[in-house]
């Protein structure tokens, strides 16, 4: 592949179906906007990783939203590590790039930065959140952690809630390539079963001995035996056709599944980009009293907000803000 080709799959996911088996997936390659999103923070290795791991997926998975949408995805955990949030909104027009955003809370006095990272979670759950604008309620599924990683998390997410078998293969981490800078670099696939084929409910008898649903709870015949020979021939992708730089997505499609009739769609450019705004900080802010803002003062008189995403931080008049806000002198 030549450095065009490479650029041009930069930043990209890739939508695809293989016609013959009902099955939909996508292959994501996250580079500049991975160093983007990270560097916002100054996060240890481990946390890092996992924040990594969640855009990679929230890439992926959001990819399937309309235009303007949002989708939101969250880690909770009683762990040292208590949260990794991340968002990703739809591109306003078509052919337009998506925007990413992600970070992680930690507590660094506990974390064991040599332990393995998803264990650091400890018990919680994994959701996925879709903002669908102005006067549309937003949809929310939750489901409990399971499976020992964010990718399994996943899986079983989108089996139990949406009841669609769905399968991840992911890598991610640093790289360097001859004559450039270390930098963050991810790539992965994603095979889902088309909901057509898949049934209104699940068996009767299904669910495992946890209560989570899995893809043999689902499916059965012709069905089942196709996820399944889709799943092994994913499981022979190796990490340098995920993230390296001489094999095009659309290539690895025909290495993995040229029996199947891959089908390719227009790939969708991603970005780093976060909404916040003093606008929208001022909003957060209008249902407190200007006593529980004085709460938050300062003691110089100001009152201050950071952007958890991006680290944009914001400098207000605390008389100008809250229900019992007074006009500022540029008439706001």
């Amino acid at each position: 592949m030549t450095l065009g080709q490479k650029i041009a799959w930069d930043d990209t996911v890739l939508p695809f179906q293989l016609d013959k088996i009902d099955i939909r997936g996508r292959v994501a390659r996250l580079d500049g906007v991975l160093d983007l999103v990270l560097e916002q923070h100054d996060y240890p290795p481990l946390v890092e990783a996992m924040v990594a791991e969640a855009a990679l997926l929230t890439a992926m998975i959001g990819q399937t939203i309309k235009l303007r949408w949002k989708l939101s995805l969250q880690i909770r955990g009683d762990g040292p590590l208590r949260l990794i949030a991340t968002d990703y909104y739809g591109p306003t027009e078509d052919g337009e790039p998506a925007r990413i955003r992600a970070y992680a809370s930690y507590d660094a006095e506990t974390i064991d930065l040599d332990a393995d990272p998803f264990s650091q979670i400890g018990k919680g759950f994994f959701a996925i959140l879709i903002d669908q604008g102005n006067d549309m309620k937003p949809y929310q599924g939750i489901t409990p952690l399971a499976g020992g990683s964010l990718s399994a998390c996943a899986e079983t997410y989108f089996a139990q809630s949406e009841q669609l078998p769905t399968k991840f293969s992911l890598t991610y981490g640093r790289s360097t390539e001859r004559g450039e800078a270390e930098s963050w670099r991810a790539g992965g696939v994603m095979l889902q079963h088309m909901p057509k084929a898949s049934p209104l409910m699940a068996k009767d008898d299904a669910a495992s001995e946890d209560g989570l649903l899995t893809a043999d709870d689902i499916l059965d015949g012709d069905a089942s035996e196709n996820w399944t020979r889709a799943c092994i021939l994913l499981d022979t992708v190796e990490e340098l056709e995920l993230i390296g730089p001489s094999v095009a997505p659309t290539d690895l499609l025909y290495r993995l599944f040229h029996e199947e009739g891959p089908i390719v769609y227009d790939a969708q450019p991603v970005k780093f980009g976060c909404t916040c705004s003093e606008e929208k900080v001022r909003q957060s802010l209008s249902i407190y009293s200007a006593r529980d803002l004085g709460h938050m003062t300062k003691e110089d008189g100001s009152l201050t907000a950071d952007c958890q995403f991006c680290g944009a931080h914001y400098v207000m008049d605390p008389k100008t803000v809250g229900f019992e806000a007074e006009t500022s002198d540029d008439g706001k």
